[in-house]
């Protein structure tokens, strides 16, 4: 996408960081308070449909973002992506105030599309370095999410308590949250710098077939089914014990952190050791988050906490991994489109999962969740047993 001077780099990483927090931080509140919502009016049975539309909509928002960029640069597309995803927050949070579950999924599908945005701004920000720190570069770009993974829960019992003054729902309190935050996002894109896309390639596609794409694209896939499929039956889990708002919140917030706030140290895993260990090594904390998970499922403050933040320590290094292999490995032509294409199959799938993780639980409690997020974990570790090429 060109060179850059330091100062651009540095304004550049600053508004790809505030972006991933902010979008993380909506999707946080709307899709956890989503998810309790239809709950309420629809059963568990379909409780899962939050989540699926959230990962639909950051699907087909990765796969546009990366056919868009090469063409339109950055910041527009950017800009575009977290407007949509402030249309869709108000959208939800008139849905929320009048209690209907279709324009909640719609609102939170547009969300969706801004967060698949936020998503590839990991790539963005490694195309930034040269290939010997691009772990450690999208890694802090994955690491802004902390902020989300800190504020969306932290900001859900006192949003709620600021709605019920007004009169409204107290679920949409973390609704309002969204709009404000998805909004900031697409006023911090304006500030990208100008950036000029390289010359079009016709015809060009990426090698979607070769290793450096299939073994990176089934472990995150197996990772974000086997993450999305727990997660989000979690706080029902809770919920069904009695717990509030708050302890959500806690427990989500052990979850987020985890996938979160250590990515710096999977990046430099990822840069020293290579993408394969970095993966590998992710898998097998997932398995180990599942087994806790099914041991545990009622301890909110001790087991539960711990499962959910290997879960997500586990996806982060998978995540990490499997992204630094993409940023490197690929030919700068067809780059954008290949990680955009992958990020919209990993998205697509894990759909499955917070759908029929709804099911599962309503079939089979939190035990069965858990076996089957323990078991989606490790189906992965077949296909990447051959070497890192360093």
């Amino acid at each position: 996408m060109g060179t850059f001077t330091v100062a651009g780099r540095t304004r550049s990483m600053g508004v790809l960081f505030a972006g991933v927090a902010l979008l993380n931080t909506a999707t946080v509140g709307l899709t956890t308070a989503a998810t309790l919502i239809v709950a309420a009016g629809s059963g568990t049975a379909w409780s899962g449909l939050p989540s699926v539309a959230s990962v639909l909509g950051t699907a087909g928002g990765a796969l546009g973002a990366g056919l868009l960029l090469p063409v339109n640069g950055r910041r527009r597309v950017l800009v575009a992506g977290y407007g949509s995803a402030a249309l869709g927050a108000l959208v939800a949070f008139a849905a929320a105030l009048a209690t209907s579950v279709l324009p909640l999924l719609l609102g939170i599908l547009l969300v969706g599309v801004g967060n698949g945005g936020a998503q590839l701004s990991r790539y963005l920000a490694a195309d930034l370095y040269p290939p010997e720190r691009r772990g450690r570069a999208l890694a802090t770009v994955v690491w802004a999410g902390t902020i989300g993974a800190l504020a969306g829960p932290a900001l859900m019992a006192p949003a709620a308590h600021v709605v019920t003054g007004f009169g409204w729902p107290s679920l949409s309190g973390p609704v309002a949250v969204a709009v404000v935050a998805t909004a900031a996002a697409a006023l911090a894109a304006v500030l990208l710098p100008r950036d000029v896309p390289p010359p079009r390639v016709r015809g060009a596609r990426g090698p979607v077939r070769s290793p450096a794409v299939v073994r990176p694209l089934a472990a995150m896939v197996g990772a974000q089914l086997a993450m999305v499929a727990v997660m989000t039956m979690t706080p029902l889990q809770l919920q069904s014990h009695g717990h509030g708002l708050g302890t959500v919140g806690w427990v989500l917030s052990a979850h987020l952190a985890g996938m979160f706030a250590l990515a710096p140290l999977s990046g430099r895993i990822a840069d020293r050791w290579g993408p394969a260990v970095t993966v590998n090594a992710g898998l097998g904390v997932l398995a180990l988050a599942s087994a806790t998970a099914l041991a545990a499922p009622a301890a909110h403050t001790s087991g539960l906490p711990l499962a959910l933040f290997l879960l997500g320590y586990g996806w982060n290094l998978v995540f990490v991994g499997g992204s630094a292999q993409l940023s490197r490995d690929l030919a700068p032509a067809t780059r954008s489109r290949v990680q955009g294409t992958v990020d919209a199959v990993v998205w697509s799938a894990s759909a499955l999962a917070g759908l029929g993780s709804g099911q599962l639980f309503a079939g089979g409690g939190y035990a069965l969740v858990a076996v089957v997020g323990g078991v989606l974990a490790l189906l992965p570790l077949a296909l990447l047993v051959p070497r890192d090429r360093r």
